[in-house]
């Protein structure tokens, strides 16, 4: 069976209680395990932000950004671990759409389009 590979992006929002060091120390976590199941395409630090309400009796957290390629089986894994994990207030993982390429026939059937209006254009 072939190796199945989706592009996902992952929301993560840490406990500012943890401190820069946790904070850091929590962030390598996670991305050490998104490398080893699979591959980073961006990382996206947004800082620390104000939680549009309380949760957990916090008004603020930390937020991180993460764009990877892995297999389905394993955002299964990286959700449970998000779940266990102290300092994680939520987490969100989403699995990103393949852009659509326009179909050869429509981009034929517009050149045409153009090339009629630009004839129609030189009659008159």
């Amino acid at each position: 069976m072939p190796d199945i590979k989706n592009s996902y992006e992952t929301v993560f929002i840490l406990s500012t209680s943890l401190g820069d060091d946790g904070i850091t120390a929590t962030i390598d976590k996670f991305k050490s395990l998104i490398e080893a199941h699979g591959t980073i395409d961006s990382v996206d630090d947004w800082g620390k932000r104000r939680l549009a309400y309380p949760i957990n009796k916090q008004n603020e957290g930390h937020y991180t950004l993460i764009s990877f390629t892995s297999s389905p089986e394993f955002t299964a894994e990286l959700d449970r671990i998000y779940k266990i994990t102290d300092g994680v207030i939520r987490s969100l993982i989403v699995r990103k759409e393949a852009k659509k390429e326009k179909p050869q026939k429509v981009a034929e059937a517009k050149k045409a389009v153009e090339v009629k209006k630009s004839e129609n254009a030189e009659r008159e």
